[in-house]
């Protein structure tokens, strides 16, 4: 999240680069969202989104935002509202790290969240169950190299 006011580009790039169905493993495309906007009797093209994401064009109308904001399933005021559109990205940002999680951390994260410690404990505890998994040479790669 920028600490500035970031673009309209910006945070429509946020929203494609994060919100998409968790098996798919690569964003949508201008197109896809373009036909599935038109699809639902919206009226917007893919070029049209390519101009709003690089910044060649910044002044949609509400109706198109409105609909960008209903596919990607987040509220219009995340265009118009500094504050909403914070708390949107902090949630993007959450449902990014989510996504890049193995199955069982979500499990443990979410035993320890419902224990109630606290983020700094449930991080010691995930990197505690991480050492001991690569002790016993069952620590698994993640997609930059590291062990996860």
């Amino acid at each position: 999240m920028s600490s500035q006011r970031d673009s309209l580009a910006e945070k429509l790039n946020r929203l494609f680069d994060t919100v998409y169905p968790a098996g798919r493993g690569t964003p949508y495309s201008n197109k896809e969202v373009a036909g599935a906007i038109r699809a639902s009797g919206g009226s917007i093209s893919d070029v049209y989104i390519w101009q709003l994401r690089t910044g060649r064009r910044d002044n949609p109308t509400r109706d198109h935002l409105a609909a960008l904001a209903n596919f990607f399933g987040v509220s219009p005021a995340y265009f118009f509202d500094e504050s909403a559109a914070a708390q949107t990205a902090a949630d993007l940002e959450t449902l990014d790290r989510f996504r890049r999680l193995r199955p069982e951390q979500v499990s443990l994260r979410s035993v320890l969240a419902s224990q109630g410690l606290s983020p700094e404990s449930q991080k010691l505890i995930q990197q505690l169950v991480d050492r001991c998994l690569e002790l016993e040479g069952r620590a698994r790669r993640d997609p930059d190299g590291g062990a996860t």
